[in-house]
């Protein structure tokens, strides 16, 4: 809302166009009742926009932090071969990266082709809760254009419907249903702009913990197959 009416303070300022006597919340609150019965659909997308993009910030914030943290824990204990320790230590923390190589660790006696096999299970798992929350951006991105568009082609038909009713084209008769088209199809790109913006940053965040994860697992593969060979030999 705040989007579309420094959008609309802009606009008034065009030469020859009247700039109305009112502040920055004034307008906000005649646009928001110019936009009719479409500002209740593209205000709930504004809400749930804003609630999901918070809460996902946090979580990964969070998820991010811990994944840092266990990782370099358990590469150290690994490099240490204190297999025990590492256990340990994934089985308490509840990040991500944790419960993969608690997967992989916990049939680390049974070869290291069953122990990537826990791991990609689980990893499945994990980038499934890293995803939660995505798909809501994701349809809002495209459903807020949309009911912009919905009160564009509303608008204009109140529009037309005006012309019809009064059997001539008077500016004063078409303003109302145009008004409506346009601020509707702003408020939805406002809307959809920011919220596409971020699920994108979402989803390079979980990238780049998954690329971290994953390099995390390959070295553990790797030390509990060399750990195995040397078994072997002795």
């Amino acid at each position: 809302m705040v989007g579309v009416t420094r959008l609309y303070s802009a606009l008034v300022q065009i030469p020859g166009v009247d700039a109305p006597e009112l502040t920055l919340q004034e307008q906000a609150v005649q646009l928001w009742g110019d936009m009719g019965f479409m500002r209740v659909p593209l205000a709930a997308c504004v809400a749930l926009g804003f609630i999901v993009i918070i809460w996902k910030f946090f979580d990964l914030l969070a998820k991010s932090s811990r994944t840092k943290k266990i990782l370099g824990e358990v590469d150290g204990l690994l490099e240490e071969h204190r297999l025990d320790e590492a256990l340990e230590a994934t089985r308490s923390s509840d990040a991500p990266a944790a419960k993969i190589l608690y997967a992989g660790l916990d049939r680390h006696e049974e070869g290291t082709e069953r122990v990537m096999k826990a791991i990609e299970n689980q990893g499945l798992i994990e980038l499934s809760k890293l995803e939660r929350g995505l798909v809501i951006l994701a349809t809002l991105t495209n459903v807020a254009p949309l009911l912009g568009f919905l009160g564009t082609v509303i608008g204009m038909i109140i529009a037309f419907q005006s012309i019809e009713a009064a059997g001539e084209v008077e500016a004063t008769l078409v303003a109302g249903g145009i008004k409506v088209a346009l601020l509707t199809t702003a408020a939805g790109l406002v809307i959809a702009i920011p919220v596409s913006v971020s699920h994108n940053y979402f989803v390079a965040r979980i990238d780049s913990l998954v690329i971290d994860m994953e390099e995390s697992a390959q070295k553990m593969i790797d030390m509990l197959h060399a750990m195995e060979s040397d078994r072997a030999r002795s």
